[in-house]
């Protein structure tokens, strides 16, 4: 079997066969790959065609944050995470705040971006006296495509010719807002600007002897200022006494709101800072079928919108009133993609009641700002690696392959005791050393 036959060509058993033949992966592992099979069949053919150059299924863990008060509505939300203490800590703040009115959200716009980048080698007062008659012309061709987001809510919302051709000779862009009703709608998107590329490359007016459309690409953008989510929670001071018994309220608000200015002083302190929100806020997406990776980027990018990279948090202690919000893009999905044939998906979007996008919004965001409370009041008190720690112990005795016993007697003996993978070994290697 060659690798020059096609790769993608192979079947799953193909596949498997070469990478045992090409790789260190034994026979015995290669057996493994089929232990995470879907429970049916109909089930694992839908997996199986996700992606190309399928292998088998990778589990990850799902949990669930059970009382998540949100807007007075209490939600039970599926995380998945394969960080130890991300459910615990989301579970403690939810807890914490359940208590104190819970979280409140405001969805800032639906509105995402695309364009259509290209060059056009004429006088730029022409093609914006144009502009108004090409705008049509670009509206009329892509009515087929909008027609049934438009009943649902959706469409194109506007059309822009942004000149650009002071930083790069000759470019323009087609700047096009949009809204996708209860989709992502990325492949609205992008389908929707290749037919608006195939209008310039079209139209005589801007195409003849003297000038001549380039298109360079057409894609829709990851960054979604105005696809927006406001979260929030907010008590007198003086309620927020409760977490732990280290620091009077006072002391917590005000060293709370240290380590937040910080956040935004210090790039080096906002990554991590702001890697806390994503810890809850990918733990939903993955659980809903939704997109990490363009949440994330568009969070960054928002977080540098001032020219500095900064904390995506902010807080108030005005009037004797704590008040803590985050302001974050996120742009989801509950219907499209894999979010109607994924068959834990479907069970994930049953438990959380079906949301629509904007619910999605509000419940992703919600779990962010619960994981970064969290990590933050943790790391004032008591630090973040007790209870980190504690929550990572069950991994770490996987790893060392000990008997249900020594479990139960190692647990026992790090519950009042620092716990680090050096003094777990050397606490295993004394019970070993006991008994023999």
């Amino acid at each position: 079997m060659s690798v020059k036959s096609g790769f993608s060509k192979f079947n799953r058993k193909q596949r498997i066969e070469y990478l045992v033949n090409h790789s260190e992966l034994s026979e015995s592992d290669a057996l493994g790959l089929n232990n995470f099979n879907a429970p049916n069949d109909d089930q694992q053919h839908i997996i199986s065609e996700m992606i190309e150059n399928y292998i088998g299924n990778f589990p990850f863990p799902m949990g669930v944050v059970s009382h998540m008060l949100i807007n007075d509505q209490s939600f039970s939300v599926p995380f998945v995470t394969e960080e130890s203490s991300v459910v615990a800590a989301a579970s403690k703040a939810c807890k914490y705040w359940a208590e104190r009115g819970g979280f409140k959200t405001k969805i800032e716009g639906l509105t995402k971006k695309g364009q259509v980048h290209f060059t056009w080698n004429g006088n730029t007062s022409l093609i914006s006296t144009y502009f108004g008659e090409l705008k049509f012309k670009i509206n009329a061709a892509t009515c087929d495509l909008t027609s049934k987001m438009e009943q649902r809510g959706g469409g194109i919302k506007e059309i822009e010719l942004l000149d650009k051709t002071n930083e790069l000779p000759n470019y323009y862009q087609l700047d096009i807002s949009f809204e996708t009703a209860n989709a992502m709608g990325a492949n609205f998107i992008n389908s929707c600007l290749e037919k608006m590329a195939e209008v310039l490359l079209a139209d005589k007016e801007l195409n003849n002897e003297k000038y001549q459309v380039e298109i360079i690409m057409s894609i829709l953008s990851n960054y979604t200022p105005d696809c927006k989510v406001i979260c929030w929670v907010e008590c007198p001071i003086e309620k927020l006494q409760g977490w732990n018994n280290e620091l009077t309220a006072d002391e917590f608000a005000l060293k709370f709101k240290q380590a937040v200015d910080i956040a935004n002083l210090d790039i080096s302190r906002a990554v991590t800072h702001n890697k806390g929100i994503f810890n809850g806020i990918d733990a939903v997406l993955m659980a809903t079928g939704n997109d990490t990776r363009a949440t994330a980027a568009s969070g960054h990018a928002f977080a540098s919108r001032s020219g500095q990279y900064r904390g995506l948090t902010t807080i108030s202690l005005a009037d004797g009133l704590f008040k803590y919000q985050l302001e974050l893009p996120i742009a989801v999905g509950t219907v499209g993609g894999i979010t109607q044939i994924h068959p834990v998906v479907k069970t994930v979007m049953s438990v959380l009641n079906n949301p629509d996008a904007p619910g999605l919004m509000s419940i992703a965001t919600t779990a962010g700002l619960a994981n970064n409370f969290a990590a933050i009041a943790s790391l004032i008190t008591t630090g973040i690696q007790k209870g980190h720690m504690k929550m990572h112990l069950t991994n770490m005795l996987h790893g060392f392959k000990v008997t249900e016993a020594e479990r139960n007697q190692i647990i026992t003996h790090f519950t009042n005791n620092a716990i680090s993978s050096a003094a777990v070994e050397e606490y295993i290697q004394l019970i070993r050393k006991s008994k023999s």
